[in-house]
């Protein structure tokens, strides 16, 4: 029973402190999200965005909130930087500079480019093994898995949301997990 509670104590104190990251949490960053949702996001401002955001920007899903957590997520950073302290985090992450629509463009195209390596690949393995090989089918399924994790990879360092997020996660789980099935069929 006692070892019960105290794992039940130190659940709630991880839950208590995974509150989010330092940069979401300042009062500054808040207030300015808040400050330009009002001014931006709504009524006429909010046709306004839309009119002069960028149709590759609002293609790929980019709000005017995602843009006002942007922008603030700059002022609060250079606000930082202004008094000497770190970078910090905002909702997970280090701040990046948007790249077009890329969210995070060197890991979008790091990403991309190790599924096109996985493509070429799968592309000289279907030339060069014969397909009554033992192992061919589970090697073609786990070169299928791979293309299918990098791309949810790209998707989500291009735009991060719960599903893209989710989905990177997932889907690098099951290479993982295809990978141990792998070796341990070999």
């Amino acid at each position: 029973m006692a070892g019960r509670t105290a794992r039940l104590v130190l659940l709630a104190g991880a839950a208590a402190l995974a509150s989010g990251s330092q940069g979401d949490r300042e009062p500054v960053y808040r207030d300015c999200v808040h400050r330009c949702e009002e001014r931006n996001c709504s009524g006429g401002a909010l046709r306004h965005f839309r009119s002069r955001q960028p149709i590759y920007m609002s293609l790929a899903g980019w709000t005017c909130q995602d843009d006002c957590k942007y922008e603030c997520m700059w002022v609060t950073v250079g606000l930082y930087l202004k008094e000497g302290h770190k970078v910090p985090q905002f909702h997970g992450k280090w701040p990046f500079s948007r790249f077009l629509f890329f969210q995070e463009p060197a890991s979008a195209m790091a990403s991309f480019l190790n599924g096109l390596a996985s493509l070429v690949m799968l592309c000289r393995y279907h030339t060069s093994v014969p397909a009554s090989s033992p192992m061919y089918p589970t090697c073609v399924a786990f070169a299928w898995v791979s293309l299918n994790a990098w791309f949810w990879s790209t998707v989500f360092h291009t735009k991060d949301t719960d599903l893209t997020e989710k989905m990177d996660y997932f889907c690098a789980s099951t290479v993982i997990l295809h990978s141990v099935y792998l070796c341990c069929v070999r």
